[in-house]
């Protein structure tokens, strides 16, 4: 059975497309952090590492299912010949994840990609010369500061995803918050990338984030002041972080995280 997690009338799956090391020594992606930050990270997290000390990722998506619909949260490392086949482990396993959560492609009435790099957009398209979106029913939402930053953040997304969801008429563009057709609620979280964004799910006194790449380690959730080699803006992106993070003073903040061991965590106070 998938990891997933109950909040009020959403159940929340994690969906694993696949699991590798980074291309970079974690030292050098936090070369702030101190020796004693790293161990407090590695007994909160301690399957971040793999067998020959390097840092281990996992690649996962997020399904939200609620009584109005199925939102898709990140698309993965993708197929075989994905844009993230030159580092993730490709090919994904997210096609088999869907089915094994019962959701059809097709069932998928919205998609969020948190921002633009390879391994959150490699399902959003598929059929390469033929490309077409792989869930075809739904409106893929991106923010504009996003969608107008590409060509610094990764140009070649611009013909092998942005395109073909825009000729389908499938792609939508944000300025900042949305409430989301199912009720969930959409937040922009820069810094990562400059439209970075996240989604939130709130029922009762618990509070879900799926963060995208707000956070990628457990030291950016026990210290997260320390900026990461890979932000565009560290000091925005520490802005976005502590933003949602201050919002476990009030209510049970449940983390969905992409690049953690355990898909859900709980931020504690």
């Amino acid at each position: 059975m998938l990891p997933s997690l109950q909040i009020g009338p959403y159940t929340v799956t994690a969906l694993t497309d696949g699991e590798g090391p980074f291309f970079s020594p974690r030292a050098e992606a936090f070369p702030d952090a101190t020796a004693a930050q790293w161990a407090s990270a590695d007994r909160f997290d301690p399957g971040a590492l793999d067998a020959q000390g390097r840092w281990l990722l996992r690649f996962r998506a997020f399904a939200i299912r609620g009584d109005r619909g199925v939102t898709l949260v990140d698309a993965g490392i993708g197929p075989a010949d994905s844009p993230a086949a030159g580092w993730a482990p490709v090919p994904g396993a997210l096609p088999a994840e869907l089915a094994a959560a019962g959701i059809d492609p097709s069932e998928v009435d919205t998609v969020v990609l948190t921002h633009l790099h390879t391994d959150h957009v490699g399902w959003a398209v598929v059929g390469g010369e033929n490309a077409r979106p792989f869930f075809p029913n739904a409106d893929y939402l991106l923010q504009r500061a996003e969608f107008d930053a590409l060509d610094r953040i990764n140009p070649p997304l611009r013909a092998g995803v942005i395109d073909p969801l825009r000729s389908a008429g499938r792609l939508r563009l944000l300025d900042g918050e949305a409430t989301l057709r199912g009720g969930e609620r959409l937040i922009a979280t820069p810094g990562h990338t400059p439209g970075h964004q996240s989604v939130l799910v709130e029922s009762g006194g618990e509070l879900l984030a799926v963060t995208g790449d707000l956070l990628v380690h457990a030291i950016q959730l026990l210290h997260p002041e320390l900026p990461y080699a890979h932000e565009m803006d560290p000091l925005q992106a520490r802005t976005s972080r502590e933003r949602v993070l201050r919002a476990r003073a009030t209510h049970t903040l449940h983390l969905a995280t992409p690049h953690l061991t355990d898909p859900f965590v709980v931020a504690e106070r």
